[in-house]
């Protein structure tokens, strides 16, 4: 019998569910420089963590108005990102360059 593998999305959401790599795929994604990455980067913590709805019932914050702050187009605000992060077991830090 041959063995299944997994796929990379697979392994991908079984692996943010340690906040060791929650904090690295953040961090990588922050440094990319790119708005877009680092929220896709969120949307994938939580999709990894319980889902949008999940992380709508942690952060008090409506569910779609989460789809619109993790989506390409999206620029949450910074309490808003400190709830994200929270729910995660994360906090925002400044670090000299």
């Amino acid at each position: 019998m041959r063995k299944r593998s997994v796929s990379y999305r697979e392994d991908l959401m079984k692996a943010l569910q340690d906040k060791e790599e929650r904090v690295a795929y953040i961090n990588a994604a922050l440094e990319d420089g790119d708005k877009t990455v680092l929220l896709s980067a969120l949307k994938d913590v939580a999709e990894a963590n319980g889902g949008i709805s999940g992380l709508a019932s942690k952060t008090k914050l409506a569910r779609e108005s989460l789809y619109r702050m993790l989506s390409r187009e999206g620029n949450p605000e910074l309490r808003s990102m400190e709830k994200i992060l929270h729910s995660f077991g994360l906090k925002l830090a400044v670090r000299p360059e």
